[in-house]
């Protein structure tokens, strides 16, 4: 079985609402479908996911996670802590269809600047949109159960660490 070393961040911002997580909808791949449902995406849940992406050679993981963010995203963000490291088998939808074990080390990321969904158009195979959800929702939003956990750790730090709200 082949093997994928990953990561991805945990974007945080505060508003006025409360704390907010960047989150993005990834492009589906629409091949499959036929007939009437292919014009009507209405019938097609939502998912959202945490951006994230393979860890290039003489990369290090945390710099791999502020790439991934700004490619998917369009946001910069610092690093504040390593949240968690997620593992998974999943199937490829392209080529052999190979079973491939991935392991996923995210971040929790306080944004600086840029602009949500700013995303260059070469991400669009990628990427549909990204978008700000409130962080007390995203574990209800996000389409993937280890992806749900992080952000409950992320939700865990920020509570622990009031100093984080300070000039935001």
């Amino acid at each position: 079985m082949e093997r994928e070393i990953s990561a991805g961040g945990v974007v945080v911002r505060r508003s006025a609402e409360g704390w907010q997580v960047a989150v993005i909808e990834p492009q589906k791949d629409d091949s499959a479908e036929t007939g009437a449902k292919s014009k009507d995406k209405k019938w097609q849940k939502l998912l959202l996911a945490l951006p994230k992406g393979l860890v290039d050679k003489g990369e290090k993981p945390e710099q791999t996670a502020i790439r991934e963010v700004r490619e998917e995203t369009g946001l910069n963000a610092i690093p504040v802590a390593k949240l968690a490291t997620v593992k998974y088998v999943y199937v490829r939808s392209w080529g052999n269809r190979e079973r491939v074990f991935k392991i996923v080390t995210f971040y929790l990321l306080r944004y600086v600047s840029g602009e949500i969904d700013n995303v260059a158009p070469e991400m669009r195979i990628e990427v549909r949109r990204a978008l700000w959800i409130a962080l007390e929702e995203a574990a209800q939003k996000l389409a993937y159960s280890g992806e749900k956990d992080t952000v409950r750790e992320a939700q865990k730090y920020l509570a622990s660490h009031p100093e984080l709200d300070e000039g935001a």
